[in-house]
């Protein structure tokens, strides 16, 4: 008996045994002519036939009928079933069990879905881990540490608990900050430098689109470690060439990064390091790693290839004992633990902001608390917000200067909101940034004002 590790992301479902990666292919699917193939011979029609693919029945796994009209008599089960036993007659034999990580985008009611399925097709499911856990191996001293991955239309960020084992604290799912959306920005940039250098427009016919889109993850890997990325597609016998500077493939990726830094900002309290721990598939975009190392500070840890599978095989129990299998979301650690050193957690000085906006009155940051509410403590410096919201306390949050940074900290009952998120007690502030309190909510920005010198 053998044991198997899966992790079922759908930019890249991985399975392994103790020694290596034995299958490594995306969450698509093709229908044509009641013909249904799953996996890397589905993609590579992506841009060629994109009617006749979905790619999105890994997130979003349910018995209803799909509403595209080409898959109308199936559903995200079904598609989930053609892929599941694809995986299984690719990689097992006779006796093999299987252990699973899932993403922070399966629910329960998922979970419970996916073991309906293997057990039609007879795959022996002994464990089903969080894949944040799985991919944790080591204890991160003096540091709080967030897994981050990415999947086909969303990334995840998960905060893990470190006492006497990793466990998941909360998970965020950040919507529309996936690999398709950065793979659609990065082709509009690619295809740009084509026609300005070449006269060559890729994207003018779908066959040229897939050569692109087959092509990206050799041109990422190049922008990792250089300044320009050489480009070449050759179509009809004639090969067109292009250049661009990683860093124009960073820009094109900003904003999702930004939802993703927004996001991460908020789980983390002021007083804490950040563990920052990135997949190998977050590690390989451009620009991502010291994104995070400059918005939010702490250390960036880079898992390798297969991390998570590998860590859930090397630690899975398979001696257990029979009965009903339930999602686990914690796991002792097999590996040395490391030390992250304490350091500021924001953004340096170009960070910094030196007011408070709100409506048409710019509030020096001074040092000396400002309390945001609707009543004033004797002595204190107070915010007038001049009218009633639902959902202000009396003393909501307080801006002041701590370590060098600008903190906000929550005293409400009802939250304190940065960037949209609602912070766990208290949250580093920067330039540009947005704090809301109250429903609908007063909003007030923090900005950076030169002096007359541009001081």
């Amino acid at each position: 008996m053998t044991l198997l590790a899966a992790h079922l992301n759908d930019a890249g479902i991985i399975v392994v045994n103790d020694d290596r990666i034995l299958y490594r292919e995306p969450g698509f699917a093709l229908l044509e002519d009641d013909h249904l193939v799953t996996g890397a011979e589905a993609y590579a029609n992506a841009s060629i036939k994109p009617r006749r693919i979905q790619n999105h029945y890994w997130s979003a796994l349910q018995t209803e009928p799909l509403r595209d009209q080409r898959f109308h008599h199936m559903s995200a089960a079904d598609l989930v079933s053609r892929q599941l036993e694809q995986i299984w007659q690719t990689v097992a034999t006779d006796g093999d069990k299987l252990a699973i990580a899932v993403p922070p985008y399966m629910s329960n009611e998922n979970v419970g879905l996916l073991l309906g399925i293997a057990a039609e097709l007879n795959i022996p499911i002994i464990a089903i881990i969080d894949a944040a856990v799985c991919a944790t191996r080591r204890h991160y001293e003096h540091a709080v540490p967030v897994h981050i991955d990415l999947s086909l239309h969303s990334s995840s960020l998960t905060r893990l608990m470190q006492e006497g084992q990793v466990q998941v604290d909360r998970t965020v799912v950040v919507e529309d900050s996936g690999m398709l959306l950065l793979y659609e920005n990065w082709l509009k940039v690619i295809a740009e430098a084509f026609v300005q250098q070449s006269r060559f427009d890729p994207l003018h016919t779908a066959e040229t689109e897939q050569m692109l889109q087959d092509t990206m993850p050799t041109w990422l890997m190049q922008a990792s470690s250089a300044r320009t990325v050489a480009l070449e597609v050759e179509y009809r016998g004639i090969s067109h060439h292009a250049e661009i500077e990683s860093l124009e493939l960073v820009a094109a990726a900003a904003p999702v990064y930004q939802s993703i830094v927004s996001s991460l900002r908020a789980l983390f309290k002021a007083e804490e390091t950040p563990a920052i721990q990135l997949s190998d598939r977050a590690a390989r975009m451009p620009g991502l790693a010291d994104t995070l190392k400059t918005r939010v500070g702490g250390e960036v840890f880079l898992l390798e290839p297969g991390a998570t599978a590998r860590g859930l095989v090397k630690r899975c129990q398979t001696d257990q004992k029979g009965g009903a299998v339930t999602l686990s979301r914690h796991m002792h650690w097999d590996q040395s633990p490391v030390i992250v050193e304490s350091e500021d957690s924001g953004a340096g000085a170009a960070g910094q902001p030196t007011h408070l906006l709100f409506g048409h009155n710019a509030y020096r940051l001074d040092g000396k608390p400002l309390v945001l509410g609707t009543q004033a403590a004797d002595n204190e410096r107070w915010l007038d917000l001049k009218q009633e919201m639902p959902g202000v306390s009396r003393r909501h949050c307080v801006v002041n200067s701590a370590g060098g940074q600008f903190v906000v900290t929550d005293h409400s009952r009802y939250g304190t909101f940065l960037n949209g998120h609602r912070i766990d007690g208290s949250a580093v502030l920067q330039t540009g940034d947005l704090i809301r309190i109250g429903t609908p909510g007063f909003e007030l920005r923090l900005i950076a004002a030169e002096d007359h010198r541009g001081a």
